[in-house]
């Protein structure tokens, strides 16, 4: 299981995860920055780095003893020096990569140039700067130079007075790009709600949810002027729309806009390049609105896509970049074994994913981690392997993440169920079927799906395992009208109950 993540009251495990972040380049860097230092300065950062990087779990205790002549005091001063200055380093090695870093360390030359009254060449370095930022979209710090633009030829009498119409465009580019932020922060601040709402709740259960959900967002994506957005505006609109329809059960509809999603960012691959996180997330939503339909030719397709881009850029991505890139990667296989019924090559996967989520576990929060336990449950269960099946769905139950998608939470009880009366435990069914009704009761709207998969168990551990097939046969039919349902239908998005009872009544479970 993964550990914890660090929580802001266990600052001092801070340093640790960011040393253990760091990739060889970043570590070689960091030593050769601290060889520019004060010479007893830099080898007691580079002692207390080495220390703090060959320990692999949190061990206080253990880095004290590497360095003993180091007292108590100085190794706390020590750990925050080395902090700032692996911060420094990282940025210095930055600068090469990230076209934001660089356009920032300029302003604040442009700053320094300003602050010693040589204005002109300040200008310069905006004017220059100004380009970049505008052609990488960068509209907060495009703004921030226009303002600084705009206050140095406020106080002095510069040569741009001479160009006729200058003062007027700087006027009316500050001002547009006022309002591109402004637009640009409520389009994030819905697509915010929108999948706050999504995280909480899941997927619609009934009429009132659903018109709740269209009340409160489809009026307002409604009212976006779609004709003037700059890019980033066309990514927060389309995955304020991809979750929207995720969350009405729409996934044909969900992947045009997170189709729409990716092509903005393929218009412009330079893009890609400077913010790939948002552009895996994009493919991530392709893949799981084809999942849920079930469009296996498609998938395969993008999936290869993905794949091929995962592949080629991982070394160059950032470490979290690498942590996005592989979650969407492992979530996108696991849903093509799952849906491909290749439940045991599925398996041969697992120790991949628990790797990844043991590496990258300071990352992962509860809710990633609760689909992919889920999920792994579940490969376990289609190869038969009941019992790992069961040690998943314990994880779960561990998590303890009462606020977190209640819909999955259900769903695991569910299997919970399906994975003792496959092992033969029908004693302890029993009380399992009363703490999961007790369970799914809290959740205030149990699907139709649930109430009968509960009834189907309460019927079958009162009757000998002879009298089961026609119960079975019973509850199979009743599925079949269920599935048609538009708000049952989500009951089978993650455990399929029905292809469950059609393999036990077919033999082939």
């Amino acid at each position: 299981m993964p550990k914890q993540m660090t929580r802001p009251n266990n600052q001092r495990r801070y340093l640790f995860t960011l040393v253990h972040s760091m990739n060889k380049a970043e570590k070689r860097n960091f030593k050769l920055y601290s060889k520019k230092m004060e010479e007893n300065t830099g080898l007691k950062l580079r002692l207390l780095f080495d220390a703090i990087a060959k320990t692999k779990n949190y061990d206080e205790k253990k880095i004290k003893e590497k360095l003993p002549d180091i007292s108590p005091a100085q190794l706390s001063n020590l750990k925050r020096h080395l902090y700032q200055q692996i911060l420094t380093s990282l940025r210095l090695l930055s600068i090469q990569k990230n076209v934001e870093i660089q356009i920032r360390e300029q302003i604040d030359f442009a700053r320094i140039l300003y602050g010693k009254g040589l204005f002109y060449q300040s200008l310069k370095i905006l004017e220059n700067v100004r380009t970049l930022a505008r052609e990488n979209h960068l509209d907060l710090l495009l703004l921030e130079i226009l303002e600084f633009l705009k206050l140095i030829e406020e106080r002095h009498i510069t040569r741009s007075r001479q160009e006729e119409g200058k003062m007027e465009r700087l006027e009316n580019d500050a001002l547009r790009r006022s309002e591109i932020i402004h637009n640009s922060c409520q389009l994030s601040n819905l697509k915010i709600s929108i999948h706050g709402f999504y995280i909480r709740y899941g997927h619609i259960r009934n009429d009132l949810n659903k018109t709740m959900v269209k009340e409160v967002f489809r009026e307002k994506l409604n009212k976006i002027d779609q004709s003037k957005l700059t890019f980033f505006e066309r990514v927060y609109l389309y995955q304020s729309w991809v979750w929207y329809y995720h969350i009405l059960l729409d996934f044909e509809k969900c992947f045009v806009y997170a189709k729409k999603w990716i092509d903005v960012f393929e218009e412009a691959p330079k893009l890609i390049e400077e913010d790939p996180d948002l552009y895996l997330r994009g493919y991530h939503y392709v893949l799981t609105s084809l999942y849920h339909q079930r469009d296996q030719i498609a998938f395969k397709k993008f999936l290869k896509k993905f794949a091929k881009f995962y592949h080629e850029n991982y070394e160059g991505f950032n470490y979290n970049s690498r942590m996005i890139a592989s979650l969407y990667f492992y979530s996108a296989v696991i849903n093509q074994y799952i849906m491909n019924r290749q439940f045991r090559a599925g398996v041969a996967m697992v120790p991949k994913i628990t790797d990844f989520l043991n590496k990258f576990s300071d990352l992962l929060d509860q809710h990633r981690v609760l689909i992919f336990y889920f999920k792994i449950a579940y490969l376990y269960f289609g190869s038969k392997d009941y019992e790992k099946c069961l040690d998943y769905l314990d994880k779960i139950l561990d998590l303890k993440v009462a606020h977190l998608r209640e819909d999955l939470q259900a769903y695991a009880r569910i299997l919970l169920l399906l994975a003792h009366y496959e092992l033969g435990h029908f004693i302890l069914l029993n009380s399992l079927i009363k703490s999961t009704h007790r369970f799914l009761s809290k959740l205030k709207e149990l699907t139709e799906v649930q109430q009968e998969t509960l009834r189907l168990f309460r019927t079958l551990v009162q009757l000998p395992q002879n009298e089961h097939q026609p119960v079975l046969e019973a509850f199979k039919e009743k599925m079949k009208i269920l599935k048609e349902d538009e708000f049952e239908k989500r009951s089978f998005i993650y455990l399929d109950v029905y292809q469950w009872v059609e393999g036990k009544l077919s033999g082939k479970r």
